[in-house]
C-alpha cells in the first residue's frame, strides 16, 4: 500500500489519504476483539463503506483521473470520472498506465464497451451482475486489465450455468472462447455438458455454429448422449450441408461415424437417399461394406477375421428403449428399490432377436463393511448401531441369466442421472462400470437424498437412465 501511495502525485494524497483511511478504519473494526471480555464483539460497517465508495462513481468532484473508452463504431467517447487509488488497487494494468497521466483514452469493442460502467462499478464494490451474453465481453474486460477476481468469478458463472437456458445457446460459444483464451477448466466443462445432453444441443440454433474442431472432438467420445447414432449421422448431414466445408473435413467426418451401430434397413436409406453419402461415398465405402458384413455374420465369427477392438464398434450411450431403460425412484431415501428390464444382446442383426434381462437394486444407506457394527460377546464390547448418515447410495446392476451368447460379448454399464438446472431436465452426472464389476463405483456419493431440495432430485424423485453397451472383443484370428 505504500508503494502505491508513493506513486501519487502530492495533490491527490488528500483524497487518496482519506480512502484510504476509510478502508483500514473498517478493517480494524472487523478484526478487533476485546481479549479476555466476554462480551467481545465485531463492529461492521463495510455495507456503510460499499455505499460510499459507489456514490463516489456518481461523484465528478472528487475525481483525480478519467477514463474515455471509445470504439470504432462511434466517434463519442463515454466518459468516467474514476479515482486512481481505487483502480490501482484492483489492476495493476490501470496502476502502470496512471502512473504519469491522468486521463487516459481506451479503445474497445462495442460488446466491452457496452459493459465498461458495470466493470468499473465492479472495481469500486467488488461486486456485478451479469447475463448469458454478457459473460464473455466481461471476462475479455477482466482479462485486459488483469483483475483475476473478476476473471476468475466470469469463469466460475459460466461453469455453473451452462444448463441455463437461452434462446440461441450459448454453450458452443464458451467452449470456441475458453480455447481462444487457454481456459482448460471451462473448455472441458463445456466438451462435457455437449456430450451429455447431445440430443438437445442438435436441435437447437447453436448446432449450426460448431467448428470443425470441435465437431471431431465430439464425434470421437464414447459418452455422448443421444437417442441413436442414426440420429448423430442426421445432425452431421444437415451441418454439412450448411457449413459446406473442404471434401477432406467432410470426409474425416463422415468417418467418424460409427456405422456398424446403424441397422441394415436404415444404411441401405442412407445410401440410396442422402445427398451427402452420395457426393462422398468413395471416403466412406469401406466403412459401410464393413458394417454390413458386421451384421451379416455372427459376432463370433466376424471377430475371427476383424479387429473388433476399435470405437468403431463400440456403442456409446444411446437412449433407445434396446439399449436400456428409464428408472424414477420415488421418496429415493426411504427403501431399497429394484427393477429389471431387458436390452439387446448387440448391436448386430445377428443378435438382434436375443435379449438379456438386467435386474438392478438401489440402496439409499448401504453401509460398506467398515462401518458396519461388530458384536461382541462381552458387556464392554457393545457396538453403538450406524448411524443412516453413514450408509451412502448403492446401486446395483446384474444380469438374470447366462446363455452361450454371451461367448465373446462383455458389458460395460452407464447410469445417467439427470437433474433439473433452469427449469430443464439434463444429464449432470454418469458413471460407468464394467462387466467385471456389478456396482456402479462412488455412486452418488456425496449426493444428499434425505433434503427434498437436493439438485440430485426432480421433485423429490431421482431420475436415472440405465445403458448396457455390449462390447464384442477379437477372438482366435483366421489367417485371411
Amino acid at each position: 500500500m505504500a508503494r502505491l501511495m508513493g506513486t501519487l502525485p502530492a495533490r491527490r494524497w488528500g483524497c487518496a489519504a482519506a480512502f484510504l483511511l476509510l478502508l483500514l478504519t473498517v478493517q480494524a473494526a472487523q478484526k478487533a476483539e476485546l481479549s479476555g471480555e466476554a462480551t467481545a464483539a465485531t463492529i461492521n460497517h463495510s455495507l456503510t463503506l460499499l455505499q460510499r465508495l459507489q456514490e463516489l462513481l456518481h461523484n465528478s468532484n472528487s475525481s483525480d483521473s478519467v477514463l474515455r473508452v471509445r470504439t470504432a463504431a462511434s466517434d463519442d467517447a463515454k466518459v468516467f470520472h474514476t479515482h486512481q487509488l481505487l483502480l490501482s488497487l484492483q489492476s495493476e494494468v490501470f496502476e502502470s498506465l496512471l502512473r504519469n497521466q491522468s486521463v487516459l483514452t481506451l479503445h474497445e469493442q462495442p460488446e466491452t464497451a457496452a459493459l465498461f460502467e458495470k466493470f468499473i462499478r465492479y472495481l469500486y464494490c467488488g461486486g456485478v451482475s451479469i447475463l448469458l451474453h454478457q459473460a464473455i465481453p466481461m471476462h475479455q474486460l477482466a482479462s485486459k486489465y488483469r483483475v483475476w477476481g473478476l476473471q476468475r468469478g466470469v469463469a466460475d458463472y459460466m461453469k455453473s450455468h451452462l444448463a441455463s437456458e437461452s434462446s440461441q445457446g450459448h454453450v458452443v460459444g464458451w467452449y470456441h472462447y475458453a480455447v481462444r483464451v487457454g481456459d482448460a477448466a471451462l473448455q472441458e466443462s463445456c466438451l462435457q455438458f455437449l456430450a451429455w445432453n447431445l440430443s438437445a444441443v442438435l436441435s437447437s440454433a447453436e448446432w449450426g455454429s460448431v467448428s470443425v474442431e470441435l465437431l471431431l472432438l465430439l464425434l470421437e467420445r464414447s459418452d455422448l448422449v443421444l437417442h441413436s447414432e442414426l440420429e448423430l449421422y442426421t445432425a452431421v448431414e444437415g451441418w454439412l450441408g450448411r457449413r459446406q466445408p473442404e471434401p477432406a473435413v467432410a470426409e474425416r467426418v463422415l468417418r467418424a461415424i460409427r456405422y456398424p451401430m446403424i441397422p441394415p434397413s436404415q444404411l441401405f436409406r442412407l445410401q440410396a437417399q442422402s445427398v451427402v453419402l452420395a457426393r462422398h461415398y468413395g471416403a466412406v465405402q469401406d466403412l459401410l461394406f464393413k458394417a454390413f458384413q458386421f451384421h451379416a455374420a455372427s459376432p463370433l465369427h466376424f471377430a475371427k477375421y476383424f479387429d473388433v477392438n476399435c470405437s468403431m464398434f463400440l456403442p456409446r450411450n444411446y437412449l433407445a428403449p434396446s439399449w436400456g431403460s428409464q428408472w424414477v425412484i420415488n421418496n429415493p431415501a426411504r427403501d431399497d428399490r429394484s427393477t429389471s428390464f431387458q436390452t439387446q444382446l448387440g448391436p448386430s442383426s445377428h443378435d438382434a432377436g436375443k435379449r438379456v434381462t438386467w435386474n438392478a437394486l438401489f440402496s439409499p444407506r448401504w453401509l460398506p463393511v467398515s462401518l458396519r457394527p461388530v458384536y461382541s460377546d462381552t458387556a464392554s464390547g457393545a457396538v453403538q448401531p450406524a448411524r443412516i448418515e453413514d450408509g451412502r447410495p448403492r446401486l446395483v446392476i446384474t444380469p438374470a441369466m447366462s446363455s452361450p451368447d454371451f461367448a465373446g460379448v462383455s458389458f460395460q454399464k452407464t447410469v445417467l442421472v439427470g437433474v433439473r438446472q433452469q427449469g430443464r431436465v439434463l444429464v449432470k452426472h454418469a458413471y460407468s462400470f464394467h462387466q467385471s464389476s456389478d456396482e456402479a463405483p462412488d455412486f452418488l456419493l456425496h449426493a444428499d437424498l434425505q433434503k427434498r431440495t437436493s439438485e440430485y432430485l426432480i421433485d423429490n424423485s431421482l431420475h436415472l437412465h440405465i445403458i448396457i453397451k455390449p462390447v464384442y472383443h477379437s477372438l482366435i484370428k483366421v489367417k485371411k
